[in-house]
């Protein structure tokens, strides 16, 4: 069975993240990157699932040269090799112009299943595995806390507002999980060790037969016109309790309107 799994970095979600002005993009230069935090449950899904049923786990990432750090993370954990797609056209990409590289690098290698974490941490649009699946015309399956692979029909049970569904699709397919599906493990000294003899395979647009002007910040369907800093927070108002402490109280939340 031959796995990929989406992997993408993204600025430390535990530090303080801010857009460029240059351009208006996320400023990734000024915080350390790390693994998108739902994308490790993916790999983990991705290891399971080899582990299972034999084969091979593929990560597959789309950004900048830094990126090779994430990758071999994902490589410490148990996955077999990886690609790296690059290229200096693809910044500021939007959501659809990523999708459409992902289909075009899922295209290089023999897949079953291709699975992705539900949303990255750095945009929250949740809508990029959906969109990959759109461009290849294979099913999507999404949202997944459980997948079961019995031959060629993929099922997963999805998470809902009141249970979850359960969805059924044949090979090849997109899969994105959420973090309920399973705990990921920590890669090992001896993973570690072994990472760093893997194959990273790096793709630019002309390998994968695009152009500068189907992707970058420029032909993007989506863009951050302006943007400010959130003001900082004001000092409370504190009330003393002189026995009209609930009066004083009731007066400020309605001086807000919020009664």
């Amino acid at each position: 069975m031959n796995i990929v799994v989406l992997v993408k970095q993204v600025p430390d979600t535990e530090a303080e993240r801010e857009l460029s002005s240059v351009d208006n993009t996320v400023d990734r230069e000024s915080v350390d990157s790390v693994i998108n935090y739902i994308d490790e449950f993916a790999i983990e899904e991705g290891l399971r699932l080899k582990e299972e049923h034999d084969g091979e786990v593929t990560i597959l990432t789309v950004g900048p040269e830094q990126a090779t750090e994430s990758i071999r993370k994902a490589l410490s954990m148990g996955a077999d090799k990886a690609i790296h797609v690059s290229d200096e056209a693809l910044h500021g990409s939007c959501a659809i112009q990523t999708a459409k590289v992902i289909a075009k690098a899922l295209g290089t290698v023999e897949w079953d299943v291709a699975i992705a974490g539900s949303e990255a941490t750095d945009s929250r649009a949740a809508i990029v595995p959906a969109l990959v699946a759109e461009v290849l015309g294979v099913p999507q399956l999404s949202l997944a806390r459980k997948v079961t692979v019995d031959g060629s029909t993929v099922t997963i049970e999805r998470v809902t507002d009141t249970g979850y569904e359960t969805v059924e699709g044949s090979t090849p397919a997109i899969i994105s999980v959420v973090e309920k599906i399973n705990d990921p493990r920590y890669p090992s000294f001896k993973g570690i060790m072994a990472a760093k003899s893997k194959k990273i395979e790096s793709l630019d647009l002309d390998d994968l037969g695009l152009s500068a002007d189907e992707v970058g910040l420029a032909n993007a369907t989506t863009v951050v016109e302006s943007f400010e800093n959130a003001p900082p927070r004001a000092a409370g108002q504190v009330v003393k309790d002189e026995g009209d402490g609930g009066t004083k109280i009731a007066d400020y939340l309605s001086s807000k309107k919020l009664v």
